[in-house]
């Protein structure tokens, strides 16, 4: 019997505990964590129940009984981090945005390439169960010929003044930080599901809060704490954007970390000649299918489901399923990929990294510009 994958984690914030539980579900051997000092990598070792705390990313890196490299760091230590580890001859998931340009995504596909490893990202919702039966009555034509694609990801961690995190410095997020953040999420899921490219975009920005008070860190979705000096703001708390498909199909998304109330809403319809399709990420147990004639709503019942369904549904009908199983079915299946050497359906990939950051750079062109801009075609094909 093969012995389990040795995993490693550079970062241990709220994201790097995610990944280690999904690790640790997926049966590999925690070997070893990095933090942002040695003190909290050896706290974040005890906690997380990691065989060791590792000085620096390179000592994770250069440790030859590393298999699987998890990095879960800000966004701008994503792009030297996964090409260390590619070149160490690792198997990487890196969280995204997997770079803060397009040119650095591109040359770590190309790194990936070259170094036969297997590395990928965690859009993690393709893998609800009812994002994969949306998606199949799409593809069996059940729904008809698409026509429209529309939706919004809320957010109101980022609400006031004294809200803040690392994200909000351009210098550690990137130039984009909610569409960056959460709406390559959207606009993964829109692709993903109706296997079509977003070829042209045209976006519009709003920073609703110019200034904020930075504190000492806050961690993700909680609020600052001791909230210092303001300084200016110039990453983005919202952003609306039109776009085409290369069908045709047209298509909108408000993407916003700044509405009261929405504490992590992605939603999306999908709108085809016989039928629509709406999923809701915080109502994950339902797909809305309506008809001119009636409206049916489909719950994950892995007894009623298609294959391509059920095969996510790992609990009986009933028996809720959320964000965790996902993360789980998501490095569940990167590990079969190291494994086997075979790439399960759906499983998303530094190419699938690339493509956000492409239409990242280009909804911030268009922001900028204010006018259409298409999107590099050669990043999605």
């Amino acid at each position: 019997m093969p012995r389990p994958l040795k995993a490693g984690f550079i970062g241990t914030g709220f994201i790097g505990s995610v990944h280690v539980r999904a690790a640790r579900q997926a049966g590999a051997h925690l070997a070893g964590v990095v933090s942002s000092t040695p003190e909290r990598a050896q706290q974040a070792a005890r906690t997380l129940g990691a065989e060791r705390a590792y000085a620096s990313a390179d000592d994770l890196i250069g440790d030859s009984d590393i298999d699987v490299v998890h990095i879960c760091t800000p966004n701008h230590l994503h792009t030297p981090l996964a090409a260390r580890a590619l070149a160490a001859g690792k198997h990487v998931i890196c969280e995204k945005p997997l770079a803060l340009t397009h040119a650095e995504a591109a040359g770590l596909v190309e790194a990936a390439e070259r170094s036969g490893r297997v590395a990928t990202v965690p859009f993690v919702y393709r893998y609800y169960p009812l994002v994969r039966e949306a998606r199949e009555r799409l593809r069996g034509g059940e729904a008809g010929r698409l026509r429209l694609m529309h939706g919004s990801y809320l957010q109101d961690w980022l609400l006031h003044e004294d809200d803040d995190n690392w994200r909000v410095d351009a210098a550690l997020g990137g130039a984009s930080r909610a569409f960056a953040d959460i709406g390559s999420h959207w606009c993964d899921l829109a692709q993903f599901i109706s296997r079509q490219r977003i070829v042209r975009v045209s976006a519009r920005k709003l920073i609703a809060v110019p200034e904020r008070r930075r504190g000492d860190g806050g961690a993700s979705f909680t609020s600052a704490a001791n909230a210092g000096a303001s300084s200016l703001v110039d990453t983005e708390d919202a952003m609306f954007v039109h776009f085409e498909t290369e069908d045709g199909v047209l298509g909108s998304v408000t993407v916003s970390q700044v509405s009261p109330g929405r504490k992590n809403r992605l939603w999306i319809e999908l709108d085809a000649s016989e039928e629509s399709l709406v999923f809701d990420q915080e109502e994950p147990e339902t797909l809305w299918c309506g008809r001119r004639e009636s409206a049916t709503v489909i719950r994950r019942d892995p007894a009623q489901l298609t294959p391509a369904g059920s095969m996510l549904a790992t609990l009986p009908a009933g028996h809720p399923e959320g964000y965790a199983s996902c993360f789980e079915a998501f490095v569940r299946d990167t590990y079969t990929a190291v494994v086997t050497g075979d790439t399960p359906e759906g499983l998303p990939t530094f190419t699938d990294g690339l493509a956000a950051a492409s239409i990242t750079e280009a909804v911030l062109a268009s922001a900028g510009r204010e006018q259409w801009v298409e999107v590099d075609k050669h990043v999605n094909a």
